[in-house]
């Protein structure tokens, strides 16, 4: 089995207007931006540990959760027949640290449960050093 932990990240759909979405989350909800990037067109919130992905590129509901040894966990599943969407990737080196410690690599891998929906695993790893 693998090590599933916390749920890191969930990703909302911003609609057609980011910033109004945006301005709802900070001052209805009380919460601001943690991150934006333009282009292309997203924007990261923390509410609490959990970040809140919006982009209007991204369907909403999918759940991202850390798991440790993602390529172990892609290889063993796939050898049982598990699909993924998606296979682990690198999505950010995140140099600044503004996710986690400065310089560790976030990687993700995608699939669907038997509902169709989209989970998203997710696994920091440090930087290898000399």
């Amino acid at each position: 089995m693998p090590a599933i932990g916390a749920v890191r990240q969930v990703a909302l759909s911003a609609g057609r207007d980011l910033d109004t979405t945006l301005a709802f989350w900070r001052d209805v909800l009380g919460l601001s931006v943690h991150a934006r990037y333009d282009p292309p067109g997203i924007a990261f919130i923390m509410a609490g540990d959990v970040r809140l992905f919006f982009t209007d590129g991204v369907p909403a509901g999918i759940v991202y959760l850390d798991i440790a040894g993602l390529e172990a966990f892609h290889a063993s599943a796939k050898a049982e027949g598990i699909p993924f969407t998606a296979p682990p990737s690198l999505v950010h080196n995140d140099i600044e640290g503004h996710f986690g410690p400065a310089g560790e690599s976030e990687w993700m891998a995608f699939l669907k449960d038997p509902a169709g929906n989209t989970i998203g695993l997710v696994e920091r790893i440090a930087p290898k050093h000399p």
